[in-house]
C-alpha cells in the first residue's frame, strides 16, 4: 500500500474533513504538540487516580483498625464504631471532591481519543463530536467540573464506599448484639442520647447513602467502562 502523501488531503472528502489539514500537515508541528499535550493530561490523570486511590487506602486503614480495636476488648464502646462511620464518611466526602477533579482531566482525554486518536485510525468512522476542537478550546480556556458532586459521591459508594460502610454496619451490629447483654436499644444508648436515637440516627444515614448510591440520575462521565458491555477484541 502506498503511504498518502499530504498534498493528496482533499478538506471537504467525508473521510478526512473532520481532522483538518493543520492535524496531518508535517509543516504545522500540530499534531507533535497534541502529541505532548495528550501525554501531560494522561500524567495530570494519572496523579488524580492516584490521589483518589490513597484516600481509600487510608479509609481501608482505618476500618481495619477500628475494627481491631472494637472486638479488642469486651468492654469496648460500640461508640467507636460510630466514629469509624463518620470517619469513613469523611474520606468519602474528599475524594469525591477528587473524583470531580479527575475527571476534568478524563474527560479531555476521552476527546481527544475520541475524536482524535479514532479519527486518525479510521476517519470512515466519523467523529463523536463535530465541534470536539471548540470544546476542547472552550474547556482549556475556562475549566469547568464535568459531574457534579452528588453524582461523584453516587459512583465513589457504588465503587468503594457503600461496602465498607456495610462492614462498618455488620460490625456495629455484631458489637451491640451478639457481644453485649440486655436489650438492644440500651446497650446502643451512649451517655445521655436514648438507644432509640443512635438506632434511629445510623438507620436513617444507611437510608440516606443506599438512596445516594442507587437513585436514578443521569450519567455525567461518559467512557465509563460501567456503561458497556465486555466485548471481544482480539
Amino acid at each position: 500500500m502506498t503511504p498518502s502523501n499530504s498534498d493528496e488531503f482533499d478538506p471537504e472528502a467525508r473521510d478526512q474533513r473532520e481532522i483538518g489539514r493543520e492535524m496531518v500537515d508535517q509543516s504545522t508541528g500540530l499534531g507533535s504538540v497534541m502529541a505532548h499535550f495528550y501525554r501531560g493530561e494522561m500524567d495530570r490523570e494519572t496523579t488524580w487516580r492516584q490521589r483518589l486511590d490513597e484516600s481509600t487506602k487510608w479509609a481501608v486503614t482505618v476500618i481495619a483498625a477500628i475494627l481491631t480495636y472494637a472486638f479488642a476488648s469486651s468492654g469496648t464502646s460500640h461508640a467507636v464504631l460510630l466514629a469509624g462511620m463518620v470517619i469513613v464518611a469523611i474520606f468519602l466526602g474528599i475524594e469525591a471532591r477528587r473524583y470531580q477533579d479527575y475527571d476534568v482531566y478524563r474527560a479531555r482525554i476521552r476527546l481527544l481519543q475520541e475524536n482524535l486518536f479514532a479519527n486518525a485510525l479510521d476517519p470512515s468512522s466519523g467523529v463523536e463530536h463535530d465541534d470536539w476542537r471548540e470544546e476542547l478550546s472552550d474547556d482549556l480556556r475556562n475549566p469547568t467540573l464535568k459531574v457534579p458532586y452528588r453524582s461523584a459521591l453516587s459512583h465513589r459508594l457504588r465503587r468503594v464506599y457503600l461496602a465498607l460502610f456495610a462492614v462498618l454496619l455488620a460490625g456495629w451490629i455484631f458489637r451491640i448484639t451478639v457481644l453485649s447483654s440486655g436489650p438492644v436499644s440500651e446497650v446502643a444508648a451512649l451517655g445521655s442520647l436514648p438507644g432509640i436515637v443512635i438506632l434511629a440516627a445510623v438507620g436513617m444515614f444507611y437510608i440516606v447513602a443506599i438512596a445516594v448510591t442507587f437513585w436514578p440520575h443521569p450519567r455525567y462521565a461518559k467512557g465509563e467502562f460501567s456503561e458497556v458491555d465486555a466485548g471481544e477484541w482480539k
